[in-house]
């Protein structure tokens, strides 16, 4: 996987991080579970890159 990618699962886990941060802040449970979602699409993206470079080796 290609540095591209890893910055594109690095900014779905900050993003998620403001919006979970804005969302507690404000009471916003909406923001708070988007912001959870948008972390864990972020961590599936990583695994995803460690298998796939793995099986390249």
């Amino acid at each position: 996987m290609n540095a591209e990618d890893r910055i594109k699962a690095a900014a779905d886990k900050v993003t998620g991080q403001v919006k979970e941060t804005v969302g507690k802040a404000t009471d916003n449970d909406e923001l708070v579970a988007e912001g959870k979602a948008d972390q864990a699409k972020g961590h599936v993206k990583d695994k995803a890159a460690d298998v796939k470079d793995f099986f390249k080796k």
